[in-house]
């Protein structure tokens, strides 16, 4: 898989290793943005970053939502997830006061789901152990591709009917 399609692509399945990866070059670059805006754009700097910070939603919800798929969930579990980390802290100037420990409470919950399940469990799909046998196991009726059902069925058939 190439990398823009990595980052762009909203559909497959991506391993750990590559959902790190990605994720830490969209954070890097991020990093990048943040350290050298400053110095490059001067007093529009503020735009740049908020542009920046926008445009990273993206590729992180890309990574997400393939990872989601691989660990067999929906895309758009993903997708929510990213977004619950992300949100809270860009609502947070519109609310009241009182709010701001919710939504730093709902984001680190998030984070956290979002680490365990997406970042540290293993794919399920690695784990389709329906037809492997386990080394020098005999192969049994449902480890054998195209073997027959243990139960005989006929096919329905309608008798002909009797001509008078």
């Amino acid at each position: 898989m190439s990398l823009f399609r990595l980052l762009t692509d909203f559909d497959g399945r991506i391993g750990l290793a590559r959902f790190w990866l990605g994720s830490a070059l969209v954070a890097v670059l991020l990093l990048a943005i943040q350290q050298g805006a400053p110095v490059l754009f001067g007093r529009n700097a503020s735009h740049v970053l908020a542009f920046a910070n926008a445009f990273a939603l993206f590729p992180w919800a890309a990574l997400a939502a393939k990872r989601a798929n691989d660990r067999g969930s929906t895309a758009l579990f993903g997708i929510l997830l990213i977004c619950a980390i992300v949100l809270p802290g860009h609502l947070r100037p519109f609310l009241p006061f009182f709010w701001g420990p919710s939504l730093h409470t709902i984001s680190l919950v998030a984070w956290l789901i979002a680490l365990v399940d997406l970042g540290l469990l293993p794919s399920l799909h690695d784990k389709d152990r329906v037809a492997a046998a386990e080394a020098g196991a005999k192969a049994g009726a449902w480890t054998r591709p195209n073997a027959p059902s243990p139960i005989s069925v006929r096919p329905f058939s309608i008798p002909p009917t009797p001509s008078p």
